[in-house]
């Protein structure tokens, strides 16, 4: 005994209550991941070069900068539940506190960056 209720092994919470969650969030950035990268891929295969120019003005349109913005958001929100684990498991006390919030401030700034980035080209910066 002492693995707390059977309903709550069969619904697979541990004492924080969010395993599950987590791992759901995790396998769901993962799909996202696969699907997206594999558009970025074909669709930069598509081009006819990959000049600075010519990527800049596929970048520009919508169609791309929007699936663009959401590929970043998945990768850093996937990284950051991996991390987060590594953290978690291999850290304790106040480490474990600190990098946290390093982590934390490192994926919100450079997502951050991306996306600006992103959406700097996609509303008409000049090349």
């Amino acid at each position: 005994m002492g693995n707390g209720t059977e309903l709550g092994r069969v619904r697979g919470l541990g004492s924080a209550r969010e395993g599950a969650h987590h791992w759901w969030h995790q396998r769901l950035t993962a799909g996202s991941n696969l699907v997206l990268m594999v558009w970025f891929f074909v669709s930069l295969a598509r081009l006819p070069g990959l000049e600075y120019g010519l990527v800049h003005d596929w970048m520009a349109s919508a169609w791309v900068a929007i699936p663009m913005a959401l590929l970043v958001a998945s990768v850093f929100y996937h990284a950051r539940l991996g991390l987060q684990v590594l953290i978690e498991d291999y850290l304790h006390d106040e480490k474990q506190f600190v990098f946290l919030v390093l982590l934390n401030a490192f994926v919100v700034l450079g997502a951050g960056i991306a996306i600006f980035s992103i959406l700097k080209i996609a509303f008409g910066a000049s090349a």
